[in-house]
């Protein structure tokens, strides 16, 4: 096979994150007897995306993301808030959301019999497990590598060093990582010297620095990819 050993990305790859992540919100601003209006939705999104740019790049550690988002979002809107209880609860809603993205229980349902498939997720570790557990795609991994407890995190070069170390008879050649974020997921397959496949539902244009080895629309096209 051209292919032995499949790293997969979690949000926005297996689960819709996106629909898990505007739930949550939901359910945060009802239990504060707020409202979640598109422009306070669109203003998070910006400082939350912000932040996460800063923590892939070493600058800050995700407890600062949890602490501040919400304290930074309400300040915008004259509104003082303990950012640290705020991100506490989010943290709680968002675990209770697995909304599977297309088909991809089946497509691991496919892989699994002849890939060695991994978990490799800059998501906080609690809440991934969790996650992975009640949309029953956990048993289809060998082992889960969650940013948080290894130390390090995508693009990282040490996180990917990290997982080969521990994936018994690791061919880097044979290793493929497929994810959605082009600065996260392939950026970092690129630093780890493996092939990329970069899932782009939404058609975004790469950059000149970061190059997937494929790109797909859909999660199912990896099989063409498989197969080839």
């Amino acid at each position: 096979m051209k292919f032995k050993t499949l790293l997969f990305d979690v949000d926005d790859t297996l689960l819709d994150f996106r629909a898990t992540e505007k739930q949550a919100l939901y359910t945060l601003f009802s239990e504060e007897n707020l409202e979640l209006t598109q422009e306070v939705e669109q203003q998070y999104q910006r400082i939350n995306r912000n932040l996460w740019k800063e923590f892939e790049l070493g600058k800050i550690s995700k407890e600062t993301i949890s602490n501040t988002r919400f304290k930074a979002l309400f300040e915008q809107f004259g509104r003082t808030v303990d950012g640290e209880e705020m991100g506490l609860k989010y943290q709680r809603f968002l675990s209770e959301g697995h909304h599977l993205l297309g088909n991809s229980r089946q497509i691991l349902e496919q892989l699994n019999p002849d890939y060695d498939l991994y978990v490799v997720t800059n998501g906080i570790a609690k809440i991934q497990y969790k996650r992975l557990d009640d949309s029953e795609l956990r048993p289809f991994f060998n082992d889960i590598f969650v940013s948080e407890e290894v130390g390090y995190q995508k693009p990282m070069k040490e996180y990917f060093d990290y997982v080969f170390e521990r994936i018994p008879a690791f061919e880097q050649e044979k290793t493929l990582i497929i994810g959605d974020s082009l600065n996260s997921d392939i950026a970092g397959g690129q630093r780890a010297d493996i092939q990329t496949v970069w899932l782009n539902p939404t058609k975004q244009e790469k950059t000149a620095e970061i190059k997937p080895t494929y790109e797909i629309e859909q999660l199912d096209e990896l099989l063409a990819i498989l197969k080839d």
